[in-house]
């Protein structure tokens, strides 16, 4: 694996103090989307987005790593996997409830992760690990007032 002298985008957030503001952010999330994309044509699940698994190299530009929880499916988004797996601020109220999930969690991964790096924390977080099942599961998502038009 090559070199990234970015480091993480967990580190880039926490450099930030405040979020990653909107037009910096932008192309980062573009490239994570055709990330995510291309391991979808190829029939992969990469269930575990997040900031520390998203590298920068010093272009800027980005390589997800640690597939550990990665799945290849079998078949186009009609398999679907059981497992409980991934980090828990950023899984999917499908995966809390133990239900059958496929390609739909990355999007939601992708959606949470552009969040955490506008607001700093994941969507729904709460220190209590009950309380942040409850809030992923049931809660509706609350979009700070300072963001943009465009970005809400």
């Amino acid at each position: 694996m090559e070199y990234c002298s970015g480091g993480d985008l967990g580190h880039l957030l926490k450099k930030a103090k405040g979020g990653i503001r909107e037009e910096k952010i932008r192309p980062i999330i573009c490239e994570i989307i055709l990330a995510i994309r291309e391991l979808h044509i190829r029939n992969i699940i990469f269930r575990d987005l997040k900031p520390d698994n998203v590298l920068i190299d010093r272009e800027g530009h980005i390589k997800v790593t640690d597939f550990g929880l990665s799945k290849i499916l079998r078949k186009d988004n009609y398999e679907l996997s059981n497992s409980f797996c991934g980090s828990t601020a950023y899984m999917t109220p499908e995966m809390l409830q133990k239900k059958p999930h496929g390609k739909s969690i990355d999007w939601y991964g992708v959606g949470a992760l552009l969040y955490e790096c506008l607001v700093t924390v994941p969507p729904y977080y709460d220190e209590d690990q009950d309380k942040l099942y409850e809030n992923i599961t049931s809660a509706p998502l609350k979009l700070p007032t300072f963001l943009s038009e465009d970005c809400q």
